[in-house]
Parts: structure tokens; C-alpha cells; sequence
């Protein structure tokens, strides 16, 4: 396959013409009809979707794909996809075909394509693929090849400037810097639902999954730089340029008739025609340009980048020597400096690399070591050092060492980071994956290129989902198109179980009660967006809602800490002040989607449940007063005590006639020392619900209560209002709050104990009381019982020491009669005659 074309009788045949000719397609074709074949493509990404279109005619074990970075090469391989730089040129093949041959003119890769273009030749047939500008140096240079020209499938057109957010769907826009595109990107995404991105950077998975986003219409809209130009086929309908000039790596430039005519060409495939135009600040292009670009007649190339690929492994010198050589004839010249020469012009001034270097075996290896592509284009010696250490360890030792291939590799295998920092791993990882390619430098190829393969996948995943999340939000992307069509009438809309809102297959926000929530995510124009396809969506859901609660079972409902009525978890109205603390007033909590009729039938049944759940959780107190009905002489307390939810605080059993006591204590009403209450009152449930009432009385959220199993608390209480504590039923001992029912049991049992004088205190009662012993003295004083210090025997004396007295500090009634004098005993005695009495 080598040699030069004189040397040759096989047909060599040039396709020459604008995009959209279906050139690609008819090499493809003719590949696959010899026996076999290679053809080069510019780019991996192409070389790997016409491997796999050629997969699917031939099956994976006939097909190979060499680039760079990847090789899968199956024993029985007969036609090979591969990038120009990778085209195996030690392998005959009946068919050989070189695609985009106009880039023999490209200053930094065109010395490859020239070498192909001379050399490279198919025992039966040969075929270029490219621009007409071309032509007649073809003719020059290969004069056996038949030129053959074909026109555009489809016309192209002009339409001029356009504001970004004016731009038709399905239009791709061309920027030329990484922070161009993505601030196009982010425009896009606010003003019309996103797009897809394309960079020369991206992988070819990153890139395939980014254009199945639009390809596959989840977006209208495609923001790419110029490596849209080759090989990308997408069904676009505008071309708008963001900018007419470029940086090509050494200098800033315009972009020439011929290379804007290449991305304008983009739009219109098949038989469809396309229009170009331009965008944000771009000036209008040239009426001369358009006419040439419309016409697609361009300027013919007048010189093509040459190197020499004769050459001379005898020294360092030498070898540099026969890479600088002059071109051989007209029409060829030196290009830009290549990576791979600037690496060897570097490595030459080590002295060690030179002492290494010695015989064409180790000078082979050293030129080789140099070809590994710079992707990462750092602009410092990261990739010389690079090449100088995998030269030294293959020349040294044969092979590179695995723990280092490990470590490089791994370095590379992080998800994390933004978008610049995963595509810089990705060139990271490329780099690596062409040196796991080279059998001859790495023990286990196929391992460590899996091992790449691996990393790179990982990579390009998180890149796409990373572009896709910064740059695109499909639903308001599909919002947009759907709600813009026959007034939004034929929306597909659904509310979830769960109470999510979906259109069109999309989460807008969820229902709470009857308010709609739209997504947080979405802001400005996009919530304005949302709420205006969510307030279609719910024109028939909110009135079956409606009827939902009405017949919605009572365990369905419930009360928040401060107040609110919940259906099914969500909120839906407040209880308000009403006409008493029994009688709270519900208010439906306001919705735009709640006319007056409905928003009065869900009022009435949160109504009928917070009734339902005051008489069931206070009805000792009803019944009572129901009961009392029947007796004038008892209306007066329940009354009372109903209007006071069941507890008045500060009232003594001397309030109320010997005779009624025990008629209320039938009722469950105890007439006690502090309180007149009901004890059935003060278990968990009931008290919760007179918390509530009495909060919601007052507007405000309800105070917290103590654990159910507590008798006492400090008597600093931050979070309870004035007044709170004496509802609820603990009364201030001194230093703590005493639940009313443990204070009534310990007053009723020390006063009958004190009835008659001073006793014994009893044992125990600070552990009852859930206090330190030492504040006995502070906690009872205000029960109205006195503890007196506790006596002791002498030094010279036997016996325990007495315990502490207790004495009521209430009043006595007079006895009916004097009781008899009872003799007290005197001296050590004492104490125990009176714990005996």
C-alpha cells in the first residue's frame, strides 16, 4: 500500500464538492463492496460512528477500528475505520479511502493528509473525499486521478442577523471559544428550555449522547464551535455564527469563504434546504462571502503542507535534519511546527536522552515517544517530560511499569468537578489510552486499554450529564413547544398518588391541600412557564379534590403545633379565634384554584371533623355538662368550668356547698384545694386538645407540654405564655410546677396526716415529688404545709435521730368538744411518743 502514485495502475478517483453530497456515504459503499478496505477520517468521533455503522452491515468480527486511542482489531478484520493519523499503512487493502482530503492545506495537520494523499493507494481502488478548492492541485500532484464533482443535495441560504432568542427551532449556533459557548448555552437554557452542546474536546460518547439530545427533539437548539464542520449530520435547519473569526492556536484570524461555507453547510440535509444567518454580536457576513458560500464556489487551495517521510534514523541530528527537510516540488510547503517535532527538538538538547538514543532502534523509539498527542495542551513541559520518561523506561527496561501506569491512570478516575476539569481528564486519559495501545511499550495491552476505555466511559458520562443539567431543562424546553401549540388545549397533565403534577410526562411541582408548589429549580421565566402549564393541567383536578376531602375518612385529618388542619399530610386550613375556647373557627388556609362554592364545602367538612374531635377527646366534659342541665344549683359551676375548658385554677372545695361537692364528684368534677376540675382531664389526650383550644384562642402555636410521666419541672418555663401553666393544670411549689393532680393527692394525704398537730414527715415523698430532698421545705410551704427541722439526741444520749414534722398551715375548725388532757412524755422520750401518736 505504499509507494508513490506513478508506481500504481489501480484507480485512483477524487469525489470533490460541498457538504450535504453524500460523498461519506458513497465511500462507505464502496468499501464495503471490495473484499477489503481502510478508510481515514479526521476525527476519532467519526472514524468510531462509521465503525459502528459498518458493524451493523458486516458484523463486530470483520470490522476494526483504529485511532489513537482505541484499537479493536478482531483476527478476522477485513475493512478498518480509522482516523488519518492511525491508518495502518503496512496492511494491503483492495480499497482505500481518505475523507476531508482539502485538509492536505491545514498548517497543522495537513503534512499527514499531503503523505496520504501521495502515498496511500488501494490495490483496486483509491478514493479521496473533500472540497473542490482542492482540485487542482490534486490534478498537479496526483495526475491519474479522476476528479469527479458533485453538487449539493440541497440549497443554502442567507437570511441575515438574528437576536438570539428570535432564532427557529432546530438551529445550531457556532461560537468559537469554550466561555462563548457556554454563556450562549446559558442563555439559551433560560429563554428557550436549553440545547445541546458540541466541542472538539468532548469524547465521542460525550459527544453522541449531546447530540441525541437534540437529534432525538428533547431540545431545538445546538451550540457548538467550528468541529460541527466535519462529519457531524444532524438535522439542522439554521446555521447562526456567533462570531466570524477564531483563534487557531497561534494566532487570531478570520475565518476564510471556504471554512464558513464548511459550518454553513451544517444546515439542511438530504433533500431539505438550509438557511445561515448570524447571532448575539456578530457583524453580517459579507455580501461577497454569502455569494460565494450560496454558490459554494470557492478560492482553490494554492499550496499543501508537506514533511518529509523519508527519514534518517542514523543520529538525533540527523533525524531532525531529514524532519526540517525542504518540499521535493511546487505546490507543497512546510507547515506549523508539529507537537511531535517541537517534543524532538526539545528531548535532542538532553544529554541523557542523546546517550540513550544511539542505534535506529532506540532513535525509532525515541521519534515514536515524541508522537504521543499533546491532548492536553498545558503550554509548559508537562507533555516533553512526559514522552522523555516513557522513552526512558521502554528504552531502559522494554516495557513501561504497571505501578506507574496504575497510578497515572487512577489519578485520572474522579466523577467530581465541573465542566473544564472533567473535559481536561478526558484529554488526560486520551493521552493514556494511545500509550495502552502500543503493544510493543505495555505487557497486558488489552487490560490497561479496558482499564483507559473504563475511565474515559466514567468520564464522559459524568461530562454529559454535567453539560445536560447546566445547559438543559427538558421541561421547559417541552413546556414551551406544547403550551405554544392549539393554546396548550391537548396537554397530557396528571396528578400522582403522591400529589405530584405532571405534563407531558414532566414533574412541574406537586400539590399541597389545594396550592400547587412549582418545582423550586424552576425560576423567572421558567416558574412563569411552569405555573402557566400547572394551572391547565389542574382545571379538572382541583374540583375532584374538592370532593376527595368531603368523603374522606376522618383518620385522613390532622393538626399541626401551630394550629394548621392537614388532609393527608398537606395543609388546608387554621383554627381561629371563635365564639369560646370550645368553639374554634376554621379558615380554609386561600388558593387561586378555590372558587367561593368550594372553598365553603371544604370549610364545612374541616369544620364537622374539629368538632368531631373536641367532643370525643373532651367528652367527660360534655357529658358533665350535660348533666347538669337538670339542676339549676349545678349550672352555675359547669358553666364555668366549661368556659374554662375544664379547669378553674384558684378555686378551693370551701368555694361550693358541703351538699354539692359530692353531686360534681358523680360527674367526675373534684372540688380540691387548688382547683376545681376534672381529673379525666388531665390524661394526655384530652390535655393536648385543651392546650390546642386555648392556643388557638389566643393566636398563638401551642406551648409545649411536659412528658406525660413527669409529676414536676422547673418552674422556669421560657416557652410557656402567662397564664398557660394553671390551664394546664400545675400549680407554682416554690422552686418547681407541680402537676394539679399529684399536688391535690400529697395536700389531701399530709393534711390528714397533720389533721390533729404536727407529724412525722413521710418517707419518701421527695422521690414522689421527683425533687432533691433539701427543697421539701420550699415545695410544700405553698400547699400550705410547714416542715419542721428534725430534733436530735444529746452527745451522751442513745437512740436515732428524730425525723423532720410536718404541719398544716391551714386553719383548724374548732372541735365540738375539749378533748381530755393527754399527758405528754418529757426528756430523751419525746420524739418517739410523738411519731407513735
Amino acid at each position: 500500500m505504499l509507494g508513490t502514485d506513478s508506481g500504481f495502475a489501480a484507480r485512483v478517483r477524487a469525489v470533490l464538492g460541498p457538504t450535504n453530497t453524500g460523498k461519506t456515504h458513497l465511500a462507505i459503499e464502496r468499501m464495503l463492496a471490495h473484499a477489503s478496505g481502510i478508510i481515514g477520517f479526521p476525527l476519532r468521533l467519526l472514524a468510531r460512528e462509521n465503525y459502528d455503522r459498518m458493524v451493523a452491515r458486516k458484523g463486530a468480527r470483520h470490522v476494526a477500528l483504529i485511532t489513537g486511542e482505541e484499537k479493536i482489531i478482531p483476527p478476522e478484520a477485513r475493512w478498518f475505520s480509522c482516523t488519518v493519523e492511525a491508518m495502518p499503512l503496512d496492511r494491503d487493502a483492495e480499497f482505500v479511502a481518505v475523507d476531508e482530503i482539502q485538509l492536505c492545506a491545514d498548517p497543522d495537520r495537513g503534512h499527514v493528509f499531503t503523505d496520504r494523499l501521495l502515498h496511500a493507494r488501494g490495490m483496486v481502488e483509491t478514493m479521496f473525499l473533500g472540497a473542490e478548492t482542492i482540485a487542482p492541485l490534486l490534478r498537479y500532484l496526483v495526475p491519474s486521478a479522476h476528479i469527479e464533482t458533485r453538487p449539493r443535495l440541497s440549497q443554502l441560504t442567507y437570511t441575515g442577523p438574528a437576536k438570539l432568542v428570535r432564532l427557529p427551532p432546530r438551529t445550531a449556533v457556532v461560537a468559537f471559544s469554550a466561555a462563548e459557548v457556554y454563556a450562549i448555552a446559558e442563555l439559551i437554557r433560560r429563554r428557550k428550555g436549553g440545547c445541546a452542546v458540541v466541542m472538539g474536546r468532548l469524547s465521542p460518547r460525550t459527544r453522541n449522547a449531546q447530540v441525541a439530545l437534540y437529534q432525538d427533539r428533547e431540545v431545538d437548539f445546538l451550540v457548538a464551535t467550528d468541529a460541527i464542520g466535519m462529519g457531524l449530520n444532524m438535522n439542522v435547519d439554521h446555521v447562526a455564527f456567533a462570531g466570524l473569526g477564531k483563534f487557531d492556536g497561534h494566532r487570531p484570524r478570520r475565518l476564510s469563504p471556504a471554512e464558513i461555507g464548511q459550518i454553513a453547510g451544517r444546515a439542511g440535509r438530504g433533500m431539505k434546504d438550509g438557511t445561515f444567518g448570524t447571532t448575539t454580536q456578530c457583524p453580517p457576513i459579507p455580501d461577497e462571502v454569502v455569494a460565494q458560500v450560496e454558490a459554494h464556489t470557492f478560492d482553490s487551495l494554492d499550496m499543501l503542507c508537506w514533511r518529509n517521510n523519508e527519514l534518517d534514523f542514523s543520529s538525533v541530528d540527523a533525524l531532525l535534519d531529514s524532519l526540517n527537510a525542504p518540499p521535493p516540488r511546487a505546490g507543497l510547503m512546510r507547515g506549523n511546527e508539529a507537537s511531535d517535532l517541537e517534543t524532538l527538538t526539545a528531548l535532542s538538547r538532553d544529554p541523557e536522552i542523546r546517550s540513550l538514543a544511539q542505534g535506529r532502534r532506540q532513535l525509532r523509539l525515541l521519534w515514536d515517544a515524541c508522537q504521543i498527542p499533546d491532548f492536553r495542551k498545558l503550554a509548559d513541559d508537562t507533555h516533553t517530560r512526559l514522552c522523555a520518561r516513557v522513552f526512558g523506561h521502554v528504552a531502559r527496561d522494554t516495557t513501561l511499569p504497571a505501578d506507574w501506569l496504575t497510578s497515572q491512570i487512577s489519578a485520572l478516575d474522579r466523577a467530581d468537578g465541573d465542566i473544564d476539569t472533567l473535559m481536561q481528564r478526558l484529554s488526560g486519559v486520551r493521552v493514556w489510552s494511545y500509550i495502552a495501545a502500543r503493544t510493543d511499550w505495555v505487557k497486558d495491552s488489552a487490560h490497561w486499554q479496558a482499564r483507559a476505555r473504563e475511565v474515559e466511559d466514567k468520564l464522559s458520562d459524568a461530562l454529559h450529564e454535567s453539560l445536560t443539567s447546566r445547559f438543559v431543562d427538558r421541561r421547559s424546553a417541552m413546556l414551551m413547544r406544547r403550551l405554544d401549540a392549539a393554546e396548550g388545549q391537548d396537554l397530557l397533565s396528571a396528578v400522582t398518588r403522591r400529589g405530584e403534577v405532571v405534563v407531558e410526562g414532566h414533574p412541574v411541582g406537586h400539590i399541597e391541600g389545594f396550592t400547587f408548589i412549582p418545582d423550586p429549580a424552576a425560576v423567572g421565566d421558567e416558574k412563569k412557564l411552569v405555573l402557566r402549564a400547572a394551572r391547565r393541567a389542574l382545571r379538572e383536578e382541583m374540583p375532584r379534590r374538592v370532593g376527595m376531602l368531603e368523603g374522606a375518612a376522618d383518620e385522613s385529618f390532622g393538626a399541626t403545633t401551630d394550629n394548621r388542619v392537614t388532609w393527608d399530610g398537606a395543609v388546608v386550613g387554621r383554627l381561629t379565634r371563635g365564639a369560646t375556647a370550645l368553639r374554634p373557627r376554621l379558615h380554609v388556609l386561600d388558593s387561586e384554584f378555590l372558587d367561593g362554592a368550594a372553598r365553603e364545602r371544604v370549610r364545612a367538612r374541616l369544620q364537622a371533623w374539629v368538632d368531631g374531635q373536641i367532643r370525643a377527646d373532651l367528652a367527660p366534659l360534655f357529658e358533665a355538662e350535660a348533666l347538669a342541665q337538670s339542676s339549676a344549683d349545678l349550672r352555675g359551676p359547669l358553666h364555668r368550668l366549661v368556659e374554662s375548658l375544664g379547669l378553674i385554677p384558684g378555686v378551693d372545695a370551701e368555694t361550693w356547698a358541703p351538699a354539692l361537692r359530692p353531686r360534681l364528684r358523680t360527674m367526675g368534677v373534684r372540688s380540691g384545694r387548688f382547683a376545681l376540675f376534672m381529673p379525666a382531664l388531665m390524661k394526655p389526650r384530652a390535655a393536648a386538645m385543651r392546650v390546642r383550644l386555648w392556643a388557638a384562642q389566643r393566636g398563638i402555636p401551642l406551648p409545649p407540654l411536659p412528658a406525660a410521666a413527669l409529676v414536676s419541672v422547673p418552674v422556669d418555663q421560657p416557652d410557656w405564655p402567662p397564664g398557660f401553666a394553671a390551664m394546664a393544670g400545675w400549680i407554682e411549689a416554690g422552686p418547681i410546677l407541680l402537676r394539679l393532680d399529684i399536688a391535690e393527692k400529697i395536700a389531701g394525704e399530709l393534711g390528714y396526716r397533720s389533721r390533729h398537730g404536727p407529724a412525722a414527715l413521710p418517707s419518701g415523698l421527695a422521690s414522689r415529688l421527683a425533687i432533691k430532698a433539701d427543697l421539701l421545705p420550699a415545695v410544700l410551704r405553698p400547699l400550705g404545709f410547714r416542715v419542721l427541722p428534725a430534733g436530735g439526741l444529746g452527745p451522751d444520749q442513745q437512740g436515732p435521730p428524730a425525723p423532720p414534722m410536718i404541719m398544716s398551715l391551714r386553719r383548724r375548725k374548732p372541735f365540738a368538744e375539749t378533748p381530755k388532757p393527754v399527758a405528754v412524755p418529757t426528756g430523751p422520750f419525746a420524739k418517739l411518743a410523738a411519731l407513735r401518736r
